[in-house]
């Protein structure tokens, strides 16, 4: 009963995203609409839609299942990725709409040159494609479990019955339907946020103000960390870790800002980034209390917890509490998950358009239109079998912690875009451009070997801090490709 109950459930879903992508496309499924939405967006939705597009399904499962080995300690980046938000919506905003963007690393070729321009431009792609595939592989992996594993079903038939159902509706209109598919994907995910903690904390007999004593009492409940500068968990480390993730995994990626660059003026667009912004504290925070509350139940019930901490929350909304919360737990895995891949999906087909094929949002005419219309549909569904053959690939590496994974991966391929940037905004040095793709590349090399180094030599792992390093060693390198070495602040 159980997997036919959950593939009911997930045809109702799919049912309503195909229904929202038929009344959007209806509109107009130009490369305008697919790109910018036709700049009509309204920033109330969009906050809302971002939400959905930053919290994905491993958030649903990897931050509830970080608290045992990490108690709640991740509220120190989570604090950080507020004042990125500020960097991004004052900072770099007003530069994107000045230059009127339909891409972020058209900055690059206007500051540097075509090959910085293009380098910025695949280092996204790599970041994104890998990122996006990490997080979808781990709800790939939860569903084969509940549902098509019982049916024999092979794992690469639900990878493939996935990316189709997201490819199915958002293809035709891109991003002017994925903004209002995310908007309703991030109300559903937060209401079964919401419905998890209650159900659980029901089943273990506690009213509210038990279940705040009962967090504010575990062992779990340490948020701050002081003490040991050696953790990766230190306050400093954490903090701005997650001020300059946000500033490089939001502001400095197309995916994140392209919903953004689809509001018309330059002060709504900060609305909207501020408002979301803030959302991240307590929706993170109640995603960790869900950890705690989760150990807390399994202490109670004498519950084996498995030794992948990714599969915690699956565990127990399948198992111990009942068809409802199964239900629940599926829509809002689902719901996350989708709202993160569909907008990574759209924004890859629209940087590789426009960064690599050099496509423009308003055709010149009606059979150059048609024309570019079918090539982006071709990359739409080259995107996709791609995003098959990354998740095949995670299936078979496997990790304790896909959160983890994609930050450290962050730390590596956002690190040269971080260093362009800033170089870019902030210093009057001139790279020579031809020179620009070898420190992009060299750099993630470098900081490898440094990271070897500092382990073997000093004990120290290094952490998320791995970005600003990165970073930094990449604007060195610019500065020693510059034509004129005089750092000049602007």
């Amino acid at each position: 009963m159980k997997p036919v109950f959950v593939l009911l459930i997930i045809a109702l879903y799919f049912g309503m995203l195909m229904l929202i992508s038929w009344l959007t496309g209806r509109k107009g499924a130009d490369n305008d609409a697919f790109f910018r939405a036709n700049k009509s967006s309204k920033w109330y939705v969009v906050a809302v839609a971002m939400i959905g597009t930053s919290i994905s399904g491993v958030t649903f499962v990897s931050v509830p299942g970080m608290v045992r080995n990490l108690d709640m300690t991740y509220m120190q980046m989570v604090l950080g990725f507020f004042f990125g938000y500020l960097v991004i919506a004052f900072i770099l905003l007003p530069l994107y709409y000045r230059l009127n963007l339909t891409t972020i690393y058209g900055y690059l070729e206007q500051r540097y040159g075509v090959r910085s321009y293009k380098t910025g431009a695949w280092f996204f792609l790599l970041s994104k494609i890998v990122g996006a595939a990490a997080r979808l592989y781990l709800v790939a992996y939860i569903l084969q479990s509940l549902v098509f594993e019982a049916w024999g079903v092979p794992f690469v038939v639900t990878v493939i019955g996935i990316i189709l159902i997201i490819w199915l509706y958002s293809h035709k209109s891109g991003i002017k339907t994925i903004i209002w598919t995310d908007w309703l994907q991030t109300l559903l995910f937060i209401t079964a946020l919401v419905l998890i903690i209650w159900q659980l904390s029901s089943s273990m007999g506690m009213n509210l103000a038990e279940i705040v004593s009962t967090i504010r009492e575990s062992p779990h409940s340490r948020i701050f960390i002081f003490d040991d500068w050696h953790s990766t968990q230190h306050f400093v480390k954490q903090f701005f870790s997650g001020m300059f993730i946000t500033i490089v995994m939001t502001g400095l990626d197309q995916d994140q800002m392209q919903k953004n660059l689809t509001i018309r003026t330059l002060r709504d667009a900060q609305k909207n980034v501020v408002s979301y912004g803030l959302a991240f504290a307590p929706i993170n925070f109640l995603f960790l209390s869900l950890g705690v509350l989760l150990l807390a139940y399994a202490g109670q019930n004498g519950i084996p917890l498995p030794e992948v901490s990714d599969n915690i929350l699956p565990l127990i909304a399948s198992e111990y509490l009942g068809t409802v919360v199964l239900g629940i737990f599926v829509v809002g895995i689902v719901a996350a998950a989708f709202s993160s891949a569909d907008s990574a999906l759209t924004a890859l087909t629209t940087s590789f358009c426009v960064d690599i094929l050099g496509m423009t949002s308003i055709a010149k005419d009606i059979r150059h239109e048609q024309r570019e219309v079918r090539i982006r549909r071709r990359v739409h569904l080259g995107m996709s079998a791609v995003f098959i053959l990354i998740i095949l690939l995670i299936e078979t590496i496997g990790s304790d912690s896909i959160i983890n994974a994609i930050y450290k991966l962050a730390s590596y391929t956002y690190g040269p875009l971080l260093g362009l940037y800033v170089i870019g905004l902030y210093t009057k040095v001139k790279p020579t451009d031809i020179y620009v793709p070898y420190v992009a590349i060299v750099a993630p090399l470098l900081c490898f070997l440094i990271e070897l180094a500092m382990l073997h030599f000093f004990a120290y792992r290094v952490g998320y801090e791995l970005l600003l390093m990165n970073g930094m060693v990449t604007a060195l390198g610019l500065w020693a490709i510059s034509q004129n070495k005089k750092i000049k602040i602007t």
